[in-house]
Order: C-alpha cells, then structure tokens, then sequence
C-alpha cells in the first residue's frame, strides 16, 4: 500500500508530503484476481472530536500470494479541512489495479465502491468542516453525543442498488467512471495517508486472521476504534461475509510459509501474464537475463508491487554506527561526511519524486490511458531502483573507507596509519 516519507535527520522529505499527487495515478500493486466482497460490520463509536472514518478495505500481500483486511478505523485528519478519499482497486485491462486513498480539500473519485458510513461510491455525506471543526452526521455515523456535539442529522438517499462488490471494472465490477469536478480534484494539493494508518495498514497484514484465504471474507477484526489497536473492547467483528470467497484455485491458500508453493503452483495461471512482484517466472529466474527488464527493454510490464515504485515507497536509509575510532576529531570529520552524504540523499529521493509526480499529473491531465500509466510506473520502478542501488553503493564505499582509516595504528617503525595522522615517536 500503499506509505509516507520518513523523518531524516535533516526533515528534507516532510517536504513532499504537501507536494500534489493524482491518486489517479498512485499504482502500487497489481494483482490477476479480485478482491473479496466487501465484509458486513458496525462503525466502531468515534473517539473524539476531529477524527474522520477511514473505511476498511482489501490489501495484498504478494509475500503470501494473498489479499488481507485492513480494518476500517477513526483516523484524525492531518489537517482542518481534508477529507480522507478511500483507496481502491480497479480493473485495468490486464490485472486489478491498487489506488491508494489520500487525504485532500475533497473526497475524489474513489471507484464507485460502496464503502459505506457516508461513503456510498460517490463523494462523502458522512460530515463536513466549520470554520476548523468537523460536524459529524448522525444519520450515517456512530458518535456520541455526550462527548462530541457538533453533530447534524441529513438523511442519505442511496439511488443505487447497494452491494458489496470490492473492485471497480471487469467482471462483475462497480461501473462507476470518475466526474469531470472528481478529475479536477484528482488534481488538488494531497497529503499521503499519515503515520497511524500506515501502522495500521502493517499490523493488519501482520495478522493472519486478516487473511482472506483464513477467514473467508468474514474477518474477525472488522474495524477498530483507534489506528492499530486490533484487540480489545473497541474492536468490531464482521456479522457475514459480503459475498462467497472463490479465488483462483491454489491461490491465497498456502498461506505464510510456503509462499514459493504457491508461487510455482500458479506461473501457469495467470491468463493476462501479469508479473507478480518479486516473483519472476521460473524461466527468469533462471536466466537473469530475461528477469532484468532493462537488459530486454521490456516497459510494458505492470509494476511489481513487491519493489518501490516511487523513491517515497523506499525503506528509510540505514543509519550507520557512529564513528568510534579512539580519535574525536577524526571521529567528528567521518560523522560530518556521514551526514553531508544523507543530507544529499534525502535530496535526490525528493527531486526524483518531485519529477515523478510531475509526470503523474500530466498524465493525468492527459487522460493516458491504462497502458501508458503502466509504463510510467515500470520507467519509474526503474528510476527507482537505480536510485537505491547507487545510493546504497555509496553509503558501502564510504562506510568500507572509514573502515580503512580508523584501523590502530601500526607498531613504531612500521607504515603510516591511515587517517593523516603521523606514527608516534620512539
């Protein structure tokens, strides 16, 4: 799913977390098959004031070859006056495409699906700010009047025939196509989903009994009262599941620890030959050749979802052991060059990232269609990729340097130590 830029010791990539980002745009994950029906559960009671319903939605885990629940929660807004605007997946042609959800100055287009609790396919009639406090409505959410009293009751009429399908496009998918005004809030400033989801969103993958394959639609962890707190009082069950759960045969069944069963078990089922991130067929695997998508020129692949996409989907840098040669001052010269050298890092990722999203809203702007999105979002898997190599490569040369220069220094008589420093005197 879909995460945000990390805290650097210089702050430099809270910086992107205002840049504008199309949701449209936002693909993360690809998977041949849909997800499950959406599960039957209660709202949880809003904690307090300011927290906005984030829905429960399908994620996948390419790990286990299988889609897990992600428990719908209260999550307060990052800010007044954004709306949260659901991830969901779509149909693109070739696979079922993931669209991670955002926070913005608008709810935009979302699939159509039928998230519910306000969110009925198409904007959001669960509440709205006043002048920087959110009202609630009453008719569509579960608050308590005691505690929170800026509340309204409108009633939401529901034209649609009300379902619990997932996913929108292909067969049996939500047919719902974004307005004119969605694409033009599509394009708004937006902010990534903030640090309590992100937690959220991990510990429910760290779940098993979240896992589609083991409860079969009906997760027992439905929703929760507060971002990852998966157990207690304030956890809600799922009354039914929203529809039968058929998956492909032998997929999402083996489950954590036989992954490359599956895997193996599945290379000849995949009818739109969708690459399955970090899991090239076996005839790649075998021929790194063929595996290396710039040694064929191959751009038409869908992004794997088990890489980075974007440099804001890369793991934080390693921090490195602070220098401790027995020297301070030699030991303050490698630690200033240790964070000169992140300092420039955490640039590079923000400029690729800068250039990226540029390159998200034209094509938005565009209107591509699914088949250029996918191969932007191969071109800048690649970016991305060579982006943490070369950096990595970087952080090891310096780090074997150091290594060389801190070593003791020879016995009287012998070489001059590494460093600039002179042997001692007999």
């Amino acid at each position: 799913m879909r995460k945000i830029l990390l805290l650097s010791i210089f702050l430099l990539p809270l910086v992107a977390l205002t840049l504008p980002v199309a949701s449209v745009a936002q693909v993360s994950i690809s998977v041949s098959f849909g997800p499950p029906a959406l599960p039957v559960y209660e709202q949880p009671p809003c904690p307090g004031e300011g927290y906005l319903w984030t829905p429960g939605y399908w994620a996948y885990d390419y790990d286990d070859d299988d889609y897990y629940w992600v428990p719908g929660t209260w999550v307060l807004a990052p800010e007044p006056g954004f709306l949260w605007t659901p991830p969901w997946w779509g149909w693109s042609g070739a696979a079922f495409v993931f669209h991670e959800g955002y926070w913005g100055p608008h709810v935009g287009f979302y699939g159509g699906i039928p998230y519910g609790y306000g969110y009925n396919g198409e904007g959001y009639y669960g509440g709205r700010w006043d002048n920087g406090r959110f009202f609630y409505n009453r008719s569509v959410n579960n608050v308590n009047v005691t505690n929170i009293h800026n509340v309204y009751n409108t009633t939401v009429i529901n034209n649609t025939t009300v379902n619990r399908v997932s996913y929108n496009g292909g067969q049996g998918g939500i047919t719902a196509r974004p307005t004119r005004e969605q694409e033009t809030w599509d394009r708004e400033r937006h902010v990534q989903p903030v640090a309590a989801q992100t937690r959220h969103m991990q510990e429910a993958r760290s779940d098993r009994d979240l896992r589609a394959s083991v409860n079969q639609g009906k997760p027992a962890v439905a929703a929760t009262e507060r971002p990852a707190e998966l157990k207690g009082q304030h956890v809600v069950a799922a009354r039914e599941a929203g529809a039968p759960y058929h998956p492909p045969a032998n997929r999402g069944a083996a489950g954590r620890g036989a992954p490359e069963n599956n895997r193996a078990a599945n290379e000849n089922r995949n009818p739109n030959n969708v690459p399955r991130p970090g899991n090239p067929p076996a005839a790649e695997r075998n021929n790194p050749e063929r595996s290396n998508p710039e040694a064929n020129g191959s751009a038409n692949n869908v992004p794997r979802p088990g890489n980075p996409v974007h440099p804001k989907d890369l793991p934080p840098r390693s921090q490195p052991a602070a220098p401790n040669t027995g020297n301070s001052k030699l030991d303050q010269k490698y630690q200033q060059q240790q964070q000169k050298m992140a300092a420039r890092q955490d640039q590079e990722r923000q400029k690729l990232q800068q250039r990226q999203d540029h390159e998200h809203q034209r094509a938005a702007q565009q209107k591509a269609n699914d088949q250029r999105m996918q191969q932007m979002e191969k071109q800048h898997e690649q970016q991305t990729a060579r982006l943490q190599q070369r950096q990595q490569a970087q952080q090891q040369k310096m780090e074997s340097r150091q290594n060389r220069g801190s070593k003791p220094a020879p016995e009287a008589g012998g070489e001059k130590p590494a460093g600039g420093e002179k042997p001692p005197k007999k």
